[in-house]
C-alpha cells in the first residue's frame, strides 16, 4: 500500500549536461544549444545587452561585440584562443584576472564548459540568433529505431525514439489500461473515472485497444468537465481570485470570467481568438456581452481600497502587472524586468517596455452588469423607458392638484407622514424623484387602474435592471493618456514620452491605425509571424502532461531560460498548432493518442542511471494531483460530488479561525445543500487568506500570473487527507459505500483498479471509518500514474 512520505531526490541531471555530452560524441558545437546556455549563466550578466552594467566595455552576447577592437584587444577572435582574450581569462589561475570574477560567486567554468568553448572558438566563433525568437519551422522527421512498428507511431513519437535511441536506450512499454483510463481522465477533465466507465473501458480494451482509447479520448474531450479542467490551467495563468487583495482584501465579483473561459474552452475557441477577446474583446466591432466580459483577463489585477492612498500610483501597479503578465504568459519572456532599466540579459529596452505599458494605459476599469442570457435586457430597458415617459407625464399634469394637497396639509398631519411622502414634501417639487411623486399621489387620491399597470411595471422593470450580476472588464478610453517613460520605474519621475509599440527583437506590428491598441496588441501576439506565443503555449501543455515542459523554464524564453530538451519536437507542435487552426482540443488529442504519453511511469534500471529526471522521457511522469482536483477526486471517491458547471463560487467547510488571519475578520457561511459538495475550481478564494486545503496542496494565491504550480510533498498533505474537517466528511461518505458496497468497491473508486490481497487485508483490520480515511490518504489516489 502506498502512501505519502517525504523523500530526498538528488540534484537533477540538467540539459546542459546532456547537451555537453553530445556536443563531446558529435564534435560540431552549436552556439544557441551548447554555448549561449554557458555564457548566458556566467557572462552575460557583466558583459550583455545592458551598456549601463557592462563591464569594461566587452559585450558577449553578440559577434560584432565580442570581436570588436578595444585598444588592440578583442574579447573573441575566431579560430584563435590565443588572442582571444575572454578565453585567456576563462583559463587564467590569477584570481584578479580569471573569468567569472570571485567577486561574482560564480564557480570556475567546469572542464565540459571550458571544452565546449573552446571547440566553438576554434570552429569559428559563430554567434546564432537566439533560438526562440527565429520562427518555427517543421525539419524532416526522424526515422524511428529498428524494431518499431512505424505505422503505430505519431510524430511526437518518432521525434521521442530517435532521441532515444541516440542515447541507447528503449522505452517503457505502454501503461495498464486501468491505469491509462484513470490517466486520460484526470489529465483531460480532472475527475477519475468511475467504476462504469473503468468497466465498459476495459470491455471495449479487450476487442481492440486503440478504438477503445480513441472513444474514450473523444467522450472526455466533449465532456462539459473538460473546461472545468483545463480552466483552472487558464485561470492560474489569470492570476484569477475572488478579492481584490491587499490588507482590506474585500470580496469582488469576477466569477462571470471564470464562467466566460470554461464555456470558450469547451466549445474549443481557437486560441487566437481567445487570445483577442481577453486583450481586447471590448474593442470588437459590435462587441457582445460574453466578449466584454472576457477583457476581464486584464482586471484579475489586485485593488487597494485603504484610506488615504494615491490612487494613480496603485492604477500604475495594475498596468505594471498587465504588461508583465501580457509578456509571460503569451511570450514566455520576463518583460517586467525592463521596467527600471535596460533589460540585463534580453534585448529589451526600457523604452520598449514603456512602449508595452502604452497599449495598457489607455483604459477605463468599469464594471459591467451582467444578465441571465435568457433575458431581454434591449426589450426590458425600452419598456422601462416609455413607462418613465408615461409616468413622468402624468405627475406633471397633476402637479396643480398635489400643490393645492399640500397647501392644504396641517402641521398634525405632515408630522404622522411616514417613509417617501414624508422625504418628498421636505422637498422643493423639482427634486422629487418619480417614485416619491408616485406615493405622493397614492396618498392625495386611490390611483387609477391606469397608473396602477405602469406602477407595478415600472417597479418590477427597475428590480429585474438591477439584479444583475457584475462582473470586472476594461474599456478603451477615447482620449488616450500620456505616457512616458518613468526613471528607475519611479511614476513620480516622468522622462520621454511614448507611443505604443513593440520590441524591435520581435516581428514588427501592423498597426490598424496611427495610435495602435489593445486590438493591435493582440493581433500581433497571436500573429503567424509571431515565434515565441505558439511555442509558449505548445509547452505549457506539454508541461501539463509530462510535468515539466520541453523548455523548462517554461516562464522564460529568453536568453536566461533553458534550451529546449527537444528543440525540433517544439517547433512541429509550435507549427502544427497553427495548422491545426489554433485548436486546443486537437493538441490535447494529438498528445493523448501518442505512445509517449501512454507509457508506464515504471522506470528500467538503464533509464533510470541515464536519465534520472525524464528529460529523455523514456517514461510517463507520476503527478501530485493539482489541489483542486485532489478535492475533486475526494468528493467523487465519497460519492458527494456536485456536477454543476458553472455560478457564484461556493463556501464549503475551512478550519474555524482562517478568516480572522487577515487585517479584516470575514465571515465565511458554509454553503448548503448541493453547493457544499461543489468541484474546487468553485471555492471562493480569498487572496490574503485562501482556503488551507488549496493552500497546503500548492494551489495560486493569485497576486501575480502562475504558469506552473509547484508540487511539494509534506506531512501537512498527509494531515490534511486525514484530518482536516471537509476531507473527514468525505471519508465517512466513503464508509457508507464500504459498508453497503464493500471495501473493493472503495478501493477501485480511489485509485481504479482493484486492491491486491494483501492491501486487501490491511485495510479489513480496519473499521468502515478508518478504511474510507487511509483510502483518501493514499499515495495513490492524489497521485496521477
Amino acid at each position: 500500500m502506498k502512501r505519502l512520505f517525504l523523500t530526498l531526490l538528488p540534484l537533477p541531471l540538467g540539459l546542459a549536461t546532456l547537451h555537453a555530452a553530445e556536443s563531446a560524441r558529435v564534435g560540431a558545437v552549436q552556439f544557441n544549444r551548447d554555448v549561449r546556455p554557458i555564457l548566458s549563466e556566467n557572462c552575460f550578466a557583466c558583459h550583455g545587452f545592458d551598456p549601463k552594467h557592462r563591464e569594461g566595455g566587452l559585450r558577449l552576447d553578440t559577434f560584432d561585440g565580442a570581436t570588436e577592437d578595444r585598444d588592440g584587444a578583442r574579447g573573441l577572435v575566431p579560430g584563435d584562443l590565443a588572442k582571444s582574450d575572454a578565453w585567456q581569462r576563462i583559463i587564467s589561475d590569477d584570481k584578479d584576472e580569471v573569468m567569472p570574477p570571485p567577486k561574482s560567486h560564480k564557480a570556475p567554468l567546469t572542464v565540459a564548459q571550458r571544452e565546449v568553448l573552446k571547440k566553438w572558438i576554434e570552429q569559428g566563433a559563430k554567434y546564432e540568433k537566439h533560438w526562440s525568437f527565429i520562427p518555427p519551422k517543421v525539419s524532416a522527421l526522424p526515422v524511428a529505431p529498428a524494431g518499431e512498428d512505424r505505422g503505430k507511431l505519431s510524430p511526437i513519437d518518432q521525434f521521442i525514439l530517435a532521441r532515444l535511441d541516440e542515447e541507447g536506450l528503449k522505452p517503457s512499454p505502454q501503461a495498464e489500461a486501468t491505469t491509462l483510463i484513470r490517466r486520460v481522465s484526470l489529465d483531460l477533465t480532472g475527475l477519475p473515472p468511475t467504476t462504469k466507465e473503468v468497466d465498459e473501458f476495459m470491455k471495449a480494451f479487450a476487442k481492440n485497444e486503440e478504438a477503445a482509447y480513441r472513444a474514450l479520448v473523444e467522450r472526455l474531450l466533449g465532456s462539459k468537465h473538460y473546461g472545468e479542467r483545463w480552466g483552472r490551467w487558464w485561470l492560474d495563468q489569470a492570476r484569477y481570485a475572488d478579492s481584490n487583495g491587499y490588507s482590506i482584501d474585500a470580496p469582488r465579483q469576477i466569477w462571470k470570467f471564470r464562467d466566460w473561459v470554461i464555456s470558450a474552452l469547451n466549445a474549443d475557441m481557437p486560441f487566437d481568438e481567445f487570445t483577442i477577446e481577453q486583450m481586447a474583446g471590448d474593442l470588437l466591432p459590435k462587441a457582445t456581452e460574453a466578449q466584454k466580459i472576457a477583457t476581464g483577463f486584464h482586471r484579475n489585477t489586485q485593488i487597494n481600497q485603504e484610506g488615504g492612498i494615491d490612487k494613480e500610483q496603485f492604477r500604475i501597479d495594475s498596468v505594471f502587472d498587465r504588461v508583465a503578465t501580457t509578456g509571460t504568459v503569451w511570450l514566455g519572456l520576463s518583460i517586467g524586468c525592463a521596467q527600471c532599466h535596460d533589460h540585463k540579459f534580453d534585448p529589451i529596452e526600457q523604452k520598449e517596455y514603456y512602449q508595452m505599458f502604452a497599449f495598457l494605459n489607455n483604459q477605463d476599469e468599469p464594471t459591467l452588469k451582467v444578465f441571465d442570457p435568457n433575458v431581454d435586457v434591449g426589450a426590458m430597458t425600452a419598456e422601462f423607458k416609455e413607462i418613465t415617459a408615461k409616468l413622468e407625464a402624468m405627475v406633471k399634469a397633476r402637479q396643480d392638484e398635489v400643490a393645492a394637497w399640500e397647501k392644504e396639509m396641517s402641521a398634525e398631519f405632515r408630522e404622522k407622514l411616514t417613509g417617501s411622502v414624508k422625504k418628498a414634501v421636505a422637498k422643493p417639487v423639482v427634486k422629487r424623484t418619480l417614485a416619491e411623486n408616485l406615493a405622493l399621489f397614492a396618498i392625495i387620491a386611490p390611483p387609477s387602474d391606469e397608473l396602477r399597470i405602469l406602477s407595478d411595471r415600472h417597479k418590477e422593470l427597475d428590480t429585474l435592471l438591477n439584479q444583475g450580476t457584475t462582473t470586472l472588464v476594461m474599456k478603451e478610453l477615447a482620449q488616450p493618456r500620456k505616457t512616458t517613460v518613468f526613471i528607475k520605474g519611479d511614476f513620480t519621475r516622468p522622462a520621454d514620452e511614448v507611443k505604443p509599440g513593440t520590441p524591435k527583437v520581435l516581428h514588427a506590428m501592423k498597426a490598424g491605425s496611427a495610435q495602435p491598441n489593445r486590438m493591435d496588441l493582440a493581433k500581433w501576439i497571436v500573429s503567424p509571424e509571431n515565434p515565441l506565443t505558439v511555442r509558449v503555449m505548445v509547452n505549457r501543455l506539454w508541461q501539463q502532461y509530462f510535468g515539466r515542459g520541453i523548455v523548462e523554464t517554461e516562464n522564460d524564453f529568453g536568453m536566461q531560460g533553458t534550451v529546449p530538451s527537444h528543440p525540433e519536437l517544439l517547433d512541429w507542435l509550435a507549427v502544427e498548432f497553427m495548422a491545426k487552426k489554433w485548436s486546443l482540443k486537437e493538441m490535447h488529442r494529438l498528445i493523448v493518442s501518442s505512445r509517449t504519453y501512454k507509457q508506464s511511469s515504471s522506470a528500467t534500471p538503464q533509464l533510470a542511471e541515464a536519465d534520472p529526471q525524464n528529460y529523455l522521457l523514456g517514461r510517463q511522469s507520476r503527478l501530485r494531483l493539482d489541489a483542486e482536483v485532489v478535492r475533486d477526486v475526494c468528493l467523487a471517491a465519497s460519492g458527494l460530488l456536485s456536477p454543476k458547471v458553472g455560478g457564484p463560487p461556493v463556501y464549503p467547510p475551512i478550519p474555524d479561525g482562517v478568516m480572522g488571519q487577515g487585517q479584516v475578520k470575514r465571515v465565511w457561511t458554509v454553503s448548503k445543500g448541493a453547493d457544499r459538495y461543489r468541484r474546487g475550481l468553485y471555492t471562493f478564494v480569498y487572496r490574503a487568506s485562501p482556503p488551507p486545503s488549496l493552500t497546503v496542496f500548492d494551489a495560486p494565491e493569485g497576486f501575480s500570473t502562475c504558469t506552473r504550480r509547484i508540487r511539494s510533498n509534506t506531512p501537512l498533505q498527509a494531515l490534511t487527507l486525514m484530518n482536516d474537517g471537509g476531507f473527514f466528511e468525505f471519508a465517512t461518505a466513503l464508509a457508507k459505500i464500504i459498508q453497503k458496497e464493500g471495501l473493493e468497491v472503495a478501493f477501485r473508486r480511489c485509485t481504479t483498479r482493484a486492491p491486491k490481497a494483501d492491501e486487501l487485508a490491511v485495510l479489513q483490520k480496519l473499521d468502515a471509518l478508518n478504511a474510507a480515511r487511509v483510502l483518501l490518504n493514499l499515495d495513490e489516489t492524489v497521485t496521477r500514474e
